[in-house]
């Protein structure tokens, strides 16, 4: 019996160096490379470190990056090769929302996952944001219209999908338990000289819907806790600020550079005492669920997403205040019972054996 063609379409590619879709990626061709033939389409690269297969699956280079404005350009051009070459596509977002409409010419089976509400986004400038925000909406319409399976990653999203366009949406969430505790070792500790002291943890981008401002300002209020922050801090004006306004200045508050080895940010995560998931406009985000698989006691900001991730179970601010009053009230035995409920939601729910059984029924 010949395997189904099956291409993932959407990300930068695998080995997987970047973000959710990516790790994502990674799973599927781990778990399901025995029972279809998979290629991935990988954003431009040297010739000298294209690979032609990884985990048994076929990798497809073209002339484009993933990211900046190429992206549409990327994903679109491999949408329509991958339209007459497999038999099922599984798209991750909708930067090729411009070749869905090539579907009419065939019956190939396109499954997407949206990621999140994404015009809710928008970033940067207030004028074009208008136009930006329609133009999302629109590019969001016309992939779901064409889309015979769209796969959400949160039960505000499916809700919102459901509500909007009246299909029942897939719920597939981010397996977390890739994520492995690491002991402290000498080395470590002298790189990051903060593990050798107890502390409180978050890992985010530098964007302003992630809320790292309202964290500084808390802790700056609680000196007898400590504070790491990992982020990227170069990307945006509003982390380029805030490290200037905040680097140094206040000993229990530490601010450092994106740590991108996986071995030492499992260290960092696996060590501190309270975990902080502060984003606000995502789905369930791939850093939480690795966040609960790691064990750790998780505090949220207060959106629906991050309440339905963690089944009303964590603590949730909205504010400086409110996060001030949560960590002046936490017991030793709530932060343990908290970590014990954070992780029996993940070992139940957040692991790429669940998840990518879900994706096989869709492709089946």
């Amino acid at each position: 019996m010949l395997k189904k063609k099956v291409s993932i379409i959407g990300t930068n590619g695998l080995p997987a160096k970047y973000g959710g879709f990516e790790t994502l990626t990674e799973y599927l061709a781990k778990y399901l490379n025995n029972d279809y033939k998979i290629s991935i389409y990988c954003s431009k690269t040297p010739k000298n470190k294209q690979l032609q297969e990884y985990s048994n699956c076929k990798l497809i280079y073209l002339p484009f990056k993933a990211n900046g404005w190429q992206s549409m350009i990327y994903d679109a051009v491999s949408i329509i090769h991958a339209l007459f070459t497999s038999d099922v596509l599984v798209i991750l977002g909708f930067s090729g929302v411009l070749a869905f409409p090539f579907k009419l010419f065939s019956k190939k089976k396109i499954i997407s996952n949206i990621g999140g509400i994404e015009w809710q986004k928008v970033r940067g400038n207030a004028i074009l944001a208008p136009l930006e925000i329609v133009t999302k909406k629109l590019f969001e319409r016309i992939c779901i219209h064409f889309s015979d399976i769209v796969i959400v990653d949160n039960q505000e999203i499916l809700n919102y999908v459901k509500t909007t366009y009246g299909i029942d949406p897939v719920l597939a969430e981010y397996g977390g338990d890739h994520a492995i505790f690491q002991s402290l070792t000498n080395d470590l500790i002298i790189k990051y000289p903060f593990l050798s002291e107890n502390y409180d943890i978050t890992v985010s981008r530098a964007q302003e819907d992630m809320n790292i401002h309202l964290l500084i300002e808390a802790y700056k209020e609680i000196a007898q806790r400590k504070l790491v922050i990992v982020s990227n801090w170069e990307i945006s004006e509003y982390g380029i600020r805030l490290k200037e306004n905040n680097k140094d200045k206040y000993p229990n508050i530490i601010l450092q550079d994106a740590v991108y080895n996986l071995e030492e940010l499992n260290a960092i995560r696996s060590n501190g005492q309270i975990y902080f998931h502060s984003h606000s406009l995502c789905g369930t985000a791939p850093s939480l669920t690795e966040a609960m698989s790691l064990g750790l006691p998780v505090i949220c900001f207060d959106v629906k997403t991050n309440r339905y991730s963690t089944e009303e179970k964590s603590y949730y601010f909205k504010d400086t205040k409110s996060l001030i009053e949560i960590l002046s009230n936490l017991k030793e035995n709530t932060i343990v019972q908290l970590a014990a409920d954070m992780k029996e939601i993940a070992d139940r729910r957040y692991t790429w054996q669940r998840i990518v059984t879900i994706y096989k029924k869709c492709i089946n």
